[in-house]
């Protein structure tokens, strides 16, 4: 398909993951009421954001994947003909979990999960207390609507894994977040912090002539304020919506897919990747002979 209608979730959330679940779903059907066809969800959206501890009780909010929450998902995504895609908490194993986003196609099936590979640990967002770094790789999902790659949050900043993913034949790239300002932060450096975590997501969306789709939470919790400014970029990073930096909001944009033909015939960054000399991107530093 040509174009696709995508909807984003910007919600806040609750400490009652049942009442956020049903949340969620509310939204993704007012989505498609406005004619989505792919929704995506924000990252860890069933719970408040937990990593802003260490605290070994946040355990029990994790579930299996494909489980509970998908199998509610599926319902609701083969009852509007919807694409779903999903931010989870996921228990693998006793002592072994991830963060973790399932993608689910419009007729319910499970199409399967992409693990978060980059795992931050700041002040407020110990996230290498509970996840394990993915290990699945760079994915993309064949959907019913369009072929859909999906990084998580953390993953925004690493030009390497949007490379890969579009490399895959992404046709758009989804990020999942949940980030924030510090509350005790001065007005020009939660400018600048926004700035920068949009700029990043749209050369992204420059570099590899594909639309992005970066969907984030809003409220305060625990000294954070949830800076929402979720947004969808052309394949030339210009930004088609951006949502506000304090409301829920449910939006819908129709992307046209072969705006990516256009613009990396006309910009053909692709064609012009020098990939017999990148090997030293495969080293953490070069300071050694």
């Amino acid at each position: 398909m040509s174009k696709v209608k995508v909807g984003l979730v910007q919600m806040s959330c609750t400490a009652d993951k049942e009442q956020n679940l049903q949340k969620a779903i509310v939204k993704v059907r007012e989505a498609a009421a406005k004619g989505a066809q792919i929704v995506c969800l924000q990252e860890l959206f069933t719970s408040l954001y937990f990593c802003d501890e260490e605290n070994y009780d946040n355990f029990k909010l994790a579930e299996a994947i494909p489980g509970p929450s998908t199998d509610e998902l599926s319902k609701v995504a083969a009852e509007l003909n919807v694409v779903i895609i999903a931010s989870l908490f996921e228990k693998r194993a006793q002592g072994v979990y991830h963060n973790t986003t399932a993608v689910l196609d419009a007729d319910g099936s499970y199409l399967g999960k992409y693990r978060k590979m980059h795992i931050p640990d700041d002040p407020g967002f110990y996230e290498k207390f509970y996840f394990t770094p993915g290990d699945l790789g760079y994915k993309v999902f064949n959907t019913k609507f369009a072929r859909v790659g999906v990084l998580i949050c953390w993953d925004q900043w690493y030009p390497e894994a949007a490379r890969i993913t579009a490399l895959m034949g992404a046709d758009i790239l989804f990020y999942p977040t949940a980030i924030g300002w510090a509350t005790t932060q001065d007005e020009a450096t939660n400018v600048e912090q926004y700035n920068a975590w949009q700029t990043i997501q749209r050369s992204h969306a420059v570099a590899n002539g594909i639309h992005v789709v970066s969907v984030n939470r809003v409220g305060e919790e625990a000294g954070v304020k949830f800076w929402g400014g979720s947004f969808f970029a052309n394949p030339f990073g210009a930004i088609i919506h951006q949502t506000s930096h304090d409301d829920e909001e449910v939006v819908v944009q129709e992307l046209d897919l072969d705006k990516s033909d256009y613009y990396r015939s006309h910009w053909p960054f692709l064609r012009d990747r020098r990939i017999d000399s990148y090997q030293p991107i495969t080293k953490r530093l070069l300071d050694e002979d």
